[in-house]
């Protein structure tokens, strides 16, 4: 009988075990696919802001010159 017990008593450990050993592959596949998914948003927000800030260089040429006309502008009057 204490044999018997026993093996209830491993069997219901192996069963705990793989249950656990399951958990963790789900959560480490779960991890995976995230890592994956911010990697993609990390490229994707880096080539995004390199544009605006080009962009923004862009805007403030274009504004330098601007004000530099409106002072030459300002002198002819």
């Amino acid at each position: 009988m204490a044999k018997n017990n026993n093996k209830q008593f491993q069997d219901a450990d192996i069963k705990r075990l793989e249950f656990s050993l399951d958990e963790l592959i789900r959560m480490c596949e779960r991890l995976q696919q995230e890592n994956s998914r911010l990697r993609n948003d990390q490229m994707r927000l880096k080539s995004e802001r390199t544009l605006l800030i080009k962009k923004n260089e862009m805007s403030k040429t274009r504004m330098e010159a601007i004000v530099t006309r409106l002072k030459s502008m300002e002198l002819e009057i």
